[in-house]
């Protein structure tokens, strides 16, 4: 199983991807990995969520599929039911982190404070998801923290583009970035995976 560690190395840029296609899932997974990219976070935002995370993980296996914006305890275990390979958090509520440790999967929670780290860091979960990242503070917010809280280290989300990508992988603290620019809302609509694959080469290219 993946660490929270080695997922952060998997790819400079963990593509953030909302789905309303089911039959979206696996062209968009396989351009993805064609690209260069061997990571997913699907969010459970849309109705055809849970079933995409099913499909991605049963026919492109070589691509690592998470669930992200799980946002209440019951959406753990349906991630996992699913065959996600990991969990994303937008927050760290004590009930929503006891739910998605219960599943076993390596999970990603999301703090945007040094408090809500710190308190993430008590419960063991050193590697976080730093979000809605530009909104928070950015890479200048990132770089700040990093001299009192050396030990952790962030996939930062939210409002990421790929020109303010380098700036984020630049810092000691950040494993990866993640980026919903890889698969706009229009390509996946006219199922132009030329353009997926084309984002993801040029992500894969950014560490």
């Amino acid at each position: 199983m993946t660490t929270p560690a080695e997922l952060l190395e998997l790819s400079p840029v963990m593509p953030v991807v909302v789905l309303d296609d089911v039959a979206h899932a696996v062209p968009v997974a396989q351009a993805l990995l064609r690209g260069g990219i061997r990571v997913i976070e699907v969010t459970l935002r849309t109705p055809a969520a849970l079933a995409s995370i099913e499909r991605i993980a049963a026919e492109v296996p070589d691509l690592v599929v998470g669930a992200g914006t799980v946002t209440a305890p019951e959406h753990a275990k349906q991630s996992a039911d699913a065959g996600a390979r990991f969990i994303v958090t937008p927050g760290a509520t004590d009930g929503l982190l006891d739910a998605v440790a219960a599943t076993g999967l390596p999970f990603l929670p999301g703090v945007s404070t040094v408090s809500e780290a710190m308190r993430a860091a008590e419960r063991g979960c050193t590697v976080l998801k730093f979000f809605p990242a530009e909104a928070a503070g950015g890479a200048a917010y990132l770089k700040s923290i990093h001299g009192p809280l050396p030990g952790l280290r962030f996939c930062p989300t939210g409002g990421i583009t790929v020109e303010s990508a380098p700036k984020y992988l630049a810092l000691p603290n950040v494993g990866c970035v993640g980026g919903s620019w890889l698969t706009p809302k229009d390509a996946l609509a006219a199922g132009d995976w030329g353009h997926v694959e084309a984002q993801a080469a040029a992500a894969s290219r950014l560490r």
